[in-house]
């Protein structure tokens, strides 16, 4: 059974300090045993004030192969893009974390979201060991309808097992993603969750009889505990 830790932030600042320290200790952790370190970040509000902080952050960046675990299909530049959120935080040009190895997802550069997918699970089978691929550090967010990554309920991206990327749906918008194998494969997977909207999902996430039809987020089950790092908000009731 998947194992959760809570770790109760006071407010959004408190948990973007705590999470930039998170990441950072496993990114360190990672380049102990190993040559490069791999981590996959969320978009969102929530985790960009953490990656700001992160980018400020005196490390061995050029080392850190840096990756999102789900992006928009859409241009670089448009408002919507998870690339261009974390170009100017956590990769923004005078920061030491502006020397990092970023692979943005291939998007409407190529002719389809089909092809952008397959491009992408090349990207990451290129730098990761492992299959599914591995990464040191998984940072995801909580949808209040229970979805993480573009894995969304009612759709059929959360039931793909036989490949490490697909095409999720919601919103709106056509998404590339990582499957819930790889989200699962992570060494370290860390959930960030703010605000009382998100209160009803988060509870969802840790009730063990919950259904991952209905709560995507409960597919992600790597072999270690995986981190909750939630505001008082978010944590009302719990």
């Amino acid at each position: 059974m998947t194992s959760y830790r809570i770790e109760r932030a006071r407010d959004p600042q408190d948990l973007a300090l705590r999470a930039a320290e998170y990441i950072a200790t496993s990114i360190q952790l990672a380049l102990d045993q190993r040559d490069r370190a791999q981590i996959a970040l969320s978009g969102g509000t929530t985790p960009s004030q953490a990656y700001q902080r992160l980018g400020h952050q005196h490390l061995p960046w050029n080392r850190v192969d840096v990756f999102l675990g789900d992006e928009r299909w859409v241009s670089a530049d448009d408002e919507s893009s998870n690339a261009r959120m974390l170009r100017s935080t956590l990769l923004q040009a005078g920061e030491p974390g502006a020397a990092a190895c970023f692979h943005p997802v291939p998007t409407v550069e190529l002719p389809s979201p089909e092809a952008s997918a397959d491009a992408f699970a090349k990207l990451i089978a290129q730098s990761c060991s492992g299959e599914p691929p591995i990464f040191d550090m998984m940072v995801l967010g909580l949808g209040d309808d229970g979805h993480t990554a573009s894995l969304f309920p009612g759709t059929e991206a959360p039931e793909v097992r036989d490949r490490w990327t697909t095409i999720g749906r919601g919103k709106g918008l056509e998404r590339i993603t990582l499957t819930a194998p790889v989200l699962s494969a992570s060494r370290t997977v860390m959930f960030l969750v703010s605000g009382a909207k998100k209160g009803e999902a988060l509870r969802r996430l840790l009730d063990p009889a919950e259904s991952p039809q209905r709560t995507p987020a409960k597919l992600v089950q790597p072999e270690a505990e995986i981190i909750v790092l939630a505001d008082e908000a978010a944590c009302e009731g719990l």
